[in-house]
């Protein structure tokens, strides 16, 4: 975003004016709007440059700028970034094997972040891919309540994808999370 121009910087003859309270001064010039400006100890900022006359609106142009930082950052602080996490199993599992991967995906999935489950086929292994499918929806079908699947099983040359979703979005699990660890703390602290 381009800064706006402010002050000796405004270099038209006329500007629509609005006080710092909002209200409406009406079409006046550029030097009596600066004049204006300095006698209330703010700045003369334009803020809607294309129109005609260009609207410009008395402020003080540093507490807006960091009001304006403060909200981006506000903004970015609660934007959640999903990530693509990726499990690998093979055919022939073993369960307790199958029990810690699941508890892998049941992590990221609580995490807010999607899942791509992958298996891969070894030789032989590659002309039973019902089994495999088998697997995938096992897999499924033990995490339902955390997740969904997103893009069904899919044979690719030697591997078959299954994409899960979480139920919860990134950032509804990151403010579960941290209600969790404060309640977490205060609990500690009361007991101690």
């Amino acid at each position: 975003m381009s800064e706006p121009r402010i002050n000796d910087r405004i270099r038209v003859s006329e500007v629509r004016l609005v006080g710092p309270g909002g209200e409406q001064v009406g079409v006046v010039r550029v030097e009596d709007a600066l004049r204006l400006a300095q006698e209330a100890d703010l700045d003369l900022v334009e803020v809607a440059p294309n129109a005609r006359p260009p609207v410009c609106k008395l402020m003080d142009f540093g507490k807006y700028k960091y009001e304006a930082d403060m909200k981006a950052r506000d903004a970015r602080r609660n934007q959640a970034n999903t990530v693509l996490k990726e499990i690998r199993f093979r055919l022939k599992i073993d369960p307790h094997d199958y029990g810690t991967k699941k508890g892998h995906v049941e992590r990221f999935l609580k995490g807010g972040d999607k899942v791509k489950v992958m298996i891969m086929f070894r030789g032989r292994e590659q002309s039973r891919p019902e089994m495999g499918m088998r697997l995938l929806q096992r897999l499924a079908d033990d995490v339902a309540e955390l997740g969904h699947v997103e893009s069904v099983p899919r044979q690719d040359g030697r591997n078959m994808t299954m994409v899960l979703g979480p139920n919860k979005k990134k950032s509804e699990a990151r403010n579960e999370q941290r209600r969790r660890k404060d309640q977490d703390a205060e609990d500690a602290a009361s007991a101690g």
